[in-house]
C-alpha cells in the first residue's frame, strides 16, 4: 500500500508578462494663430491597473507640451493633457492577481483634423503579472522510494512608493523656459532589511529662450530613494522602474544682471519586484517494486535579477531627417532627446536611435524637423532587460546635406537568471507488478545514469543494487553492467 506523505506552502508565483499598447490622443480645437507647431513633448504617468477575470485593465494620463509659431514668428506654447484606459485579455489573468505596469510614450505624431490639431501618441505598457499560489510536495512516501533533492524555489514579493526630487540651478542669459522634457533611469537598486533603496538619474533637457533665440539647456539629475518593503531583505536585487508622475520647471529671471535661476521638481513614481528565494527537499522522481505508480509533477519557471551593469558610452555617426537641410539653415537648438531601442539577443546589443528635435533658422524663419542618431551599444549576456538614457546630443552639418549627431549614451542591463523546477506534487497506486521470475537481471545503463536510475530501471531497492554491485562508480559511463541477484 503506497501512503505518501504531503507538504505544503503558500507562495507568490509570476503568472504574464504583457506588453500591450494603445494609442492616446488629443485635440487642439481652438488652433487660430498657430501657424506651426514644432515641437511636441509628451509626459505620461500611470493611474489604475487592475487584475479581472481574463483581462488586465489599466488607466494613466498624458501631458503634451506643445512648441508652436504664431502667424507672427513668435515662439509660444500650451500644454494639454488627456486620460486614457485600456486593457489587454489573457487567459491567465484572474481578480486576485496582482499587476505592477510601467508605461512608455512612442511615436507622437500631430495632423491637423479641419480647424482643429490631433496630437497623438503610442503608449506602450509592460505588465509583470503576480498571483497567490500553494505549492504541494511529496516529502516521504510509504511502500515506494523517492529521489530526494534539494531544490531552489522562488516566490516574489512587488513593492512601490513616491519620493520627491528637487534641483536648481543657474542658466546665465536665458530669458524664459519654452518647453521641458525629463526621462529617468534607474541605475542602482539594492534590497535592504526593510525596504529597498533606489538611486538614479533624470535627463532633463530645456528648450529656452536665449538673446531672443531658442537655445538648448541640458541637466543631469541624480535621485535616491527608499521604499518601504516588509518583506524586503539584504542581498536581493530588485528588477525596478521609475516614471515622473507631476513636473514643475520655473524660471526667475534677473534682467539687471542677465542671471536666471531654473528651479525643477517632481514626483516619482518607483515601483518593482524581486525574488525570495528558498531550498527546499523535495521528491523528484518515484517507483514501487510492487505496484506501478501514478505520479503528478508540477514545474514552476521564473527568473530573478542576478546581475546589473551600466554602460557609457559616447556615439558619433551620420543623422537623418525629413526636412530638407543645407546650408542655408543656422542650427540652434536640440530639444526633447528620447532613445528608442530594443535588445537584440543575438548580437548581445542595444539597437535603436536617438530621437530629437531639431530646431534651426532658416530665411528669418524659426523651424523644426525631426532627427535621427542610429546607435548601437553592445552589452552582451543572455536574459537582459536594458533601459535607455541620453544627453549630450548635438547636431552639425559637415558637408551640405549631411548631417553628424553625437550623444552620450548610458544603459542600466539586468541580467536575469532563470529558474525551473520539476518536483512530484502527488502519487497514486496504481495496478500490481508481476514478480520477476529470473534468478539474475542485466542491466546496460546509459552514459551519465545514478545509482537511483539503475534501480528505477530493475525495479529494485536502490541499497540492494549498491550492495550487488558494489564495484560500480556513479554516475555510470554506459559500458557497465548492474547485475540482481534474486533468490528462489
Amino acid at each position: 500500500m503506497i501512503k505518501p506523505q504531503i507538504s505544503s506552502s503558500a507562495y507568490t508565483r509570476a503568472v504574464a508578462a504583457l506588453t500591450p499598447q494603445s494609442v492616446a490622443q488629443t485635440r487642439l480645437s481652438q488652433s487660430e494663430g498657430i501657424a506651426d507647431v514644432l515641437a511636441v513633448s509628451p509626459q505620461v504617468s500611470l493611474l489604475t491597473c487592475e487584475t479581472s477575470s481574463g483581462r488586465v485593465n489599466y488607466s494613466g494620463r498624458i501631458i503634451f507640451t506643445v512648441l508652436y509659431s504664431d502667424e507672427e514668428g513668435k515662439l509660444c506654447r500650451m500644454q494639454k493633457g488627456a486620460e486614457f484606459s485600456h486593457f489587454c485579455d489573457d487567459d491567465r489573468l484572474a481578480p486576485a492577481q496582482n499587476a505592477v505596469c510601467r508605461l512608455a510614450c512612442e511615436r507622437v505624431t500631430t495632423r491637423r483634423d479641419g480647424s482643429a490639431i490631433v496630437l497623438s501618441a503610442v503608449i506602450t505598457a509592460k505588465i509583470d503579472v503576480f498571483a497567490p499560489a500553494e505549492r504541494t510536495c511529496i516529502t516521504a512516501c510509504e511502500g515506494a522510494f523517492l529521489k530526494m533533492q534539494t531544490k531552489e524555489f522562488l516566490s516574489f514579493v512587488t513593492f512601490s512608493g513616491e519620493c520627491e526630487v528637487e534641483d536648481d540651478f543657474d542658466a546665465d542669459g536665458v530669458d524664459d523656459i519654452l518647453m521641458p522634457s525629463a526621462v529617468p533611469l534607474v541605475t542602482s537598486a539594492e534590497c535592504m532589511t526593510g525596504e529597498v533603496d533606489v538611486s538614479g538619474e533624470i535627463y532633463l533637457s530645456l528648450l529656452s529662450m536665449r538673446r531672443g533665440y531658442p537655445a538648448g539647456l541640458e541637466r543631469v539629475i541624480p535621485f535616491t530613494c527608499a521604499l518601504t518593503c516588509d518583506d524586503s531583505f539584504a542581498g536581493a536585487l530588485p528588477s525596478v522602474s521609475a516614471e515622473i508622475r507631476d513636473m514643475n520647471v520655473t524660471a526667475t529671471v534677473d534682467d539687471a544682471n542677465s542671471k536666471c535661476r531654473v528651479q525643477f521638481s517632481c514626483t516619482l513614481a518607483v515601483g518593482g519586484y524581486f525574488a525570495r528565494k528558498s531550498e527546499e527537499n523535495v521528491a523528484t522522481d518515484i517507483f514501487s517494486c510492487t505496484n506501478e505508480v501514478r505520479g503528478v509533477y508540477e514545474e514552476e519557471s521564473a527568473s530573478c535579477v542576478a546581475e546589473r551593469k551600466i554602460y557609457s558610452e559616447r556615439i558619433s555617426s551620420p543623422a537623418s531627417s525629413k526636412a530638407k537641410l543645407d546650408f542655408t539653415c543656422r542650427f540652434l537648438a536640440v530639444a526633447c532627446p528620447v532613445a528608442e531601442y530594443e535588445y537584440n539577443a543575438q548580437s548581445g546589443a542595444v539597437e535603436g536611435a536617438v530621437e530629437a528635435v531639431l530646431v534651426y533658422e532658416q530665411g528669418g524663419d524659426i523651424k523644426s524637423a525631426g532627427v535621427n542618431i542610429p546607435f548601437s551599444v553592445r552589452v552582451g549576456g543572455e536574459g537582459a532587460q536594458v533601459s535607455v538614457g541620453v544627453c549630450g546630443v548635438s547636431l552639425r552639418q559637415p558637408v551640405e546635406g549631411r548631417l553628424e549627431g553625437e550623444a552620450m549614451i548610458k544603459v542600466c542591463a539586468q541580467y536575469a537568471r532563470p529558474s525551473s523546477v520539476r518536483y512530484l506534487a502527488s502519487a497514486e497506486e496504481g495496478e500490481r507488478l508481476t514478480p520477476s521470475e529470473a534468478a539474475v537481471s542485466v542491466l546496460i545503463p546509459a552514459a551519465g545514469d545514478s545509482l537511483w536510475d539503475a534501480a528505477h530501471k530493475l525495479v529494485c531497492p536502490p541499497e540492494d543494487v549498491a550492495s550487488a554491485n558494489p564495484g560500480l562508480k556513479y554516475p555510470l559511463t554506459g559500458g557497465e553492467r548492474v547485475l540482481i541477484y534474486r533468490k528462489k
